[in-house]
């Protein structure tokens, strides 16, 4: 199989987890792709997702799969590991909700960074926007870090885990662990957890300047 990936990409994050959690990482050749939301699709990732965006996982019999959803369901039905996305429909959507909460918290958090980047043309509106999501979704998280504590590790985790690490990685200073005790008390414990602490975002200078803002867009103890 072949992978079109980033060590910046959240989303790419989730699918390397997978690979570790599932045993497959060395069945997986890693093309190094530069995917950039404002600026020209690169043609490389063009060809293979017509969304232009990474991931995308070639199989095997030249399927073409897009985006980490698709890719993590595959990769854990292949490696037959229901324990990562149970099979139960009340604890499968409890994982898979979980998810839609983190991928849709980490897509707020690179769109809220392509709109800052943008300076003094900036629109005031929609950056108090993304920050009043952002916070909504981080107390949501906060107030289910118990429920998160007790459930399996599983897909849903992975998407959370992936979000708090883009907040990591492009918002650092936020303050998200002194205003998210709960929170970040339950990320403590699986921070270590070898198929996480082994596919922390990076920037290796592959794209576009990649260290996380100096100034944070938000902090806690600050109203929205």
């Amino acid at each position: 199989m072949q992978l079109h990936w980033s060590p910046r990409s959240p989303f790419v994050r989730k699918v390397n987890i997978i690979l570790e959690e599932c045993g497959m990482t060395d069945t997986v050749e890693r093309i190094r792709s530069v995917a950039v939301f404002a600026a020209p699709p690169n043609p490389e990732i063009l060809r293979d997702n017509p969304l232009g965006k990474i991931p995308v996982l070639i199989t095997d019999d030249g399927q073409k799969l897009f985006d980490s959803r698709v890719i993590c369901e595959y990769l854990i039905a292949r490696a037959g590991r229901d324990d990562l996305l149970p099979t139960d429909p009340a604890a499968r959507i409890k994982h898979l909700r979980w998810q839609a909460l983190g991928d849709g918290l980490t897509d707020i958090l690179l769109l809220w960074r392509t709109e800052r980047a943008r300076g003094a043309h900036a629109d005031p509106v929609v950056e108090a926007a993304f920050e009043t999501k952002t916070r909504a979704a981080l107390a949501t998280l906060d107030a289910e870090s118990a429920d998160l504590s007790a459930t399996p590790f599983g897909l849903g985790h992975i998407s959370v885990l992936c979000a708090l690490g883009q907040l990591d990685f492009r918002y650092a200073g936020c303050g998200w662990r002194d205003g998210l005790p709960r929170l970040a008390a339950w990320h403590a414990t699986i921070a270590d957890r070898p198929s996480v602490a082994s596919t922390v975002v990076v920037d290796d200078g592959g794209g576009p300047a990649g260290a996380a803002d100096e100034v944070p867009a938000f902090t806690y103890g600050v109203s929205p």
